[in-house]
């Protein structure tokens, strides 16, 4: 059973980031947890509602999301992810041209997962 939800994250995560690039605010509501509370590069606390906002508005459009370098680790019904992500794009105003560390953690609620938790940072490579 393990390494059915180890690939279901796999395939949620590539899920995730393909709706971040096309600014699939429907697929982004069905993989964030309603209560998500996500920490920006700049220290800042998201929910799942500002985040489907900014999608929304327009006020996030990347056209670069390229994943490297992924770790995945099964805890229970949990599963956690690192991940460096290859941005480019607009972020909230701001020209972004980089690479970001994120770190996610899903949740299994019934045959479902969803992001729960989460944070980037600036990535150093």
């Amino acid at each position: 059973m393990k390494t059915i939800h180890a690939v279901q994250v796999l395939i949620n995560e590539n899920d995730l980031l393909e709706a971040m690039k096309t600014n699939h605010v429907e697929l982004l509501d069905k993989l964030l947890h309603d209560d998500l509370l996500f920490n920006g590069p700049t220290g800042e606390t998201a929910t799942k509602a500002m985040d489907l906002n900014n999608y929304r508005s327009g006020t996030i459009n990347l056209h670069t999301v390229e994943s490297s370098d992924l770790m995945l680790r099964m805890i229970g019904d949990n599963a956690v992810v690192a991940v460096t992500v290859e941005i480019k794009g607009n972020y909230l105003g701001q020209e972004i041209d980089g690479k970001f560390r994120y770190l996610r953690v899903w949740k299994l609620f019934e045959d479902n997962w969803k992001v729960i938790a989460g944070s980037v940072v600036a990535s150093q490579t």
